[in-house]
């Protein structure tokens, strides 16, 4: 079954940057008294917004945080993805080879997705299409990033494949009514995750993206 979209999600997908942003968190929450692991991150926040992250972070620790703290938190990711952030291995040569049309769907803010992708060489690849869950009433695990990035597309739902590393992701996915392709090639991925996805609704799970082109 040909998809005439392919929708990329950002984090864990293009940029191999999870465990980079929940190191960053865990430190910069760590400086507030607020012992969160950077596994822990990842089990609850991974496909999630930094603001929904950070509203359940006051919820669970009881602390509110500082006004600024979002900033500090963005800035200090940014830094990290300046020294460390590479592009997920093979997208490049995957991007090359495809004949359909693609975009990214991300929970990211527009300027976290615009430096990331500059510093990985990627954002000329799909700009201008490259939707942010700041642009939607709902993030995932709710469609609607999804629904607005195949309208913003000229797509219909049925039409798209979702590329995602996230049970979040996924779950928005399928609830949009797209084929969603679970990826763990990310460093952060660890044993269970792929089933983990397949639970969630994954029509399939690849570790590479060569495995991609006869999925889709």
């Amino acid at each position: 079954m040909s998809s005439a979209l392919i929708i990329f999600d950002c984090d864990g997908v293009l940029i191999d940057s999870e465990h980079l942003a929940c190191r960053t968190d865990s430190a910069c929450l760590a400086e507030l008294g607020i012992a969160m692991s950077e596994e822990e991150i990842l089990d609850r926040y991974v496909g999630i917004s930094m603001a929904t992250m950070l509203s359940d972070i006051e919820v669970r620790s009881g602390v509110t945080l500082p006004a600024d703290f979002a900033a500090t938190l963005q800035r200090r990711i940014a830094q990290a993805f300046e020294t460390e952030l590479r592009p997920m291995p093979g997208i490049e040569h995957l991007l090359d080879g495809l004949e359909q049309t693609t975009c990214v769907a991300s929970s990211s803010t527009p300027e976290r997705l615009r430096h990331a992708l500059t510093c990985v060489g990627l954002f000329h690849r799909f700009a201008p299409h490259i939707f942010s869950a700041t642009q939607v009433k709902r993030g995932k695990p709710a469609p609607d990033l999804f629904l607005f990035s195949a309208q913003q597309m000229n797509s219909a739902p049925d039409d798209c494949v979702v590329i995602e590393d996230s049970v979040a992701g996924v779950t928005a996915a399928v609830a949009a009514g797209m084929r969603a392709i679970g990826f763990t090639g990310g460093s952060h991925c660890r044993a269970g995750h792929a089933d983990r996805l397949r639970q969630a609704g994954a029509h399939a799970v690849i570790g590479q993206f060569s495995a991609l082109p006869p999925l889709i």
